[in-house]
């Protein structure tokens, strides 16, 4: 975002002294007028219910236009990413800023497949919820739950530490979310096969039961 060669001015009819507003350009999408100065000039805030016509942040990450039914994950099209790319190639793009190559792509799923196991606690943790919780209520609690386990990465303001949280958190979430299924159907967890891809481990973890092996590993690692 940069700063526009023109201004805005706001004028008033009840005589009050006119006020210029600095404009900023995106690189996508409509320009902007700054009225962070607006309440210390005028004593006035600006009346915008749900934020139809104000920009809450920047982004460099993610722009969307819900009119225009448009979504961008820097600078890509959602349904481009979706017919192109894989879903760890796509964590890749918005953490890293760009799609990987073929050894970034590597290296990454190797550390996402190295970050899979949660810490045996957790299932303890699990079990103080009811059987029938709602899945989102009992995700929302075990994710929460993470940072009493990783004490090495909680300082938001070191990169390394948003960086790592950022893989755990990748890694972890379909562990989680096939843990909260089993719980509520009552089946044993299953703990992550770091052999098969992304999606096929996660479903493993939903759907196989150690009585009755529904999927086999060739058919997942397809996945």
């Amino acid at each position: 975002m940069k700063l526009a060669d023109n201004k805005a001015t706001l004028s008033f009819s009840n005589g009050s002294p006119s006020i210029d507003m600095p404009v900023y350009s995106g690189s996508v999408g409509p320009d902007v007028i700054d009225i962070r100065k607006l309440y210390g000039q005028t004593g006035m805030f600006t009346y915008d219910p749900g934020f139809l016509s104000t920009a809450s942040c920047q982004s460099g990450i993610t722009y969307i236009d819900g009119d225009k039914g448009e979504l961008l994950y820097r600078g890509y099209p959602i349904e481009r990413l979706a017919t192109n790319c894989d879903y760890l190639e796509t964590c890749y793009l918005l953490l890293k800023g760009e799609l990987p190559n073929a050894a970034q792509k590597a290296e990454f799923e190797h550390t996402v497949t190295n970050h899979t196991m949660v810490n045996e606690q957790m299932q303890f943790f699990l079990r103080g919820f009811r059987r029938d919780a709602h899945p989102m209520a009992v995700l929302t609690g075990l994710v929460g739950a993470l940072s009493a386990f990783y004490h090495d990465s909680t300082d938001i303001n070191n990169p390394e530490h948003r960086e790592i949280s950022a893989i755990r958190l990748i890694a972890k979430l379909p562990t989680l979310v096939a843990m909260s299924y089993k719980y509520g159907i009552g089946q044993p967890f299953m703990y992550p096969q770091n052999n098969l891809s992304y999606s096929g481990n996660f479903l493993r973890m939903m759907l196989v039961c150690l009585a009755k092996i529904m999927w086999s590993t060739p058919c997942l690692s397809a996945l």
